[in-house]
């Protein structure tokens, strides 16, 4: 099967033996964020007979189904449906989403490329962590590593590039920022992402129920914390590190 424009830029394309790809960009943006976090809540609703999985990511949803319950053609006949008719980059966003308040602690040890952060944006420390905090970010998918949400978008001028030279490890909750968004690292890893704080909150937790926290759709701000709250925090038992969540929607 083919690659068949369906609307907009909207495209269904094939994957692997057992999955189908709706995808809405090639380039990430809030609007396609939001096309495709949209459109798999209409799948999931839907309930299409022999579809396994249905899971988003930056820019596109990827449905995986049983091949002995149901065809390709005919799982992306229905899916092509499912997009008629509707504007989906200004679609409205699914219920059941939650805003997230995560601790951090900003520069230092914790942060050590705050600075150099700052410079490219071009403010001060303070005013840099100042904008952070006051961005209210959309977990625009989770990967990398189990629970890890790309959050975004911050401003313009947070459009800094990823820098060549790798990082050979960060610490588990590093917060790192690039091409205008924000990663809490749910695991110690290697990144080219430039680390300006640590949040005690786990994006991944086995001993906690459920592991994962964060789902995509979900909101996030950051409230700036002192260095010597971290392991407080991060020994509340609950692995929340003292996030607070609220409903949203």
């Amino acid at each position: 099967m083919t690659g068949a424009t369906i609307k907009a830029e909207a495209k269904i394309l094939p994957i692997g033996p057992d999955g189908i790809l709706v995808r809405f960009a090639e380039g990430v943006s809030d609007a396609a964020n939001r096309a495709a976090l949209a459109y798999r809540s209409v799948v999931l609703a839907a309930e299409i007979v022999g579809v396994t999985e249905v899971a988003s990511s930056l820019t596109s949803v990827l449905v995986r189904f049983r091949p002995d319950q149901s065809s390709r053609e005919t799982l992306a006949s229905r899916l092509s449906d499912l997009l008629q008719g509707r504007d989906w980059t200004a679609a409205d966003l699914p219920t059941g989403r939650r805003l997230w308040r995560l601790p951090v602690v900003f520069g230092g040890e914790a942060g050590p490329e705050l600075e150099d952060v700052a410079a490219a944006v071009g403010v001060s420390t303070k005013d840099a962590i100042a904008e952070l905090c006051q961005s209210r970010l959309r977990v625009l998918a989770l990967g990398f590593a189990p629970g890890q949400p790309y959050l975004g978008f911050l401003g313009d001028k947070w459009d800094i590039p990823r820098r060549t030279e790798v990082t050979a490890q960060v610490p588990p909750g590093a917060v790192v920022v690039a091409v205008r968004q924000v990663i809490p690292f749910a695991n110690a890893a290697p990144t080219g992402w430039r680390q300006v704080g640590r949040t005690p909150f786990r994006c991944f937790a086995p001993d906690r129920d459920p592991a994962i926290a964060l789902a995509a759709g979900d909101e996030i701000t950051f409230q700036s914390v002192e260095p010597g709250s971290f392991e407080t925090l991060a020994d509340t038992g609950d692995g929340l590190g003292g996030a607070i969540v609220e409903p949203i929607g």
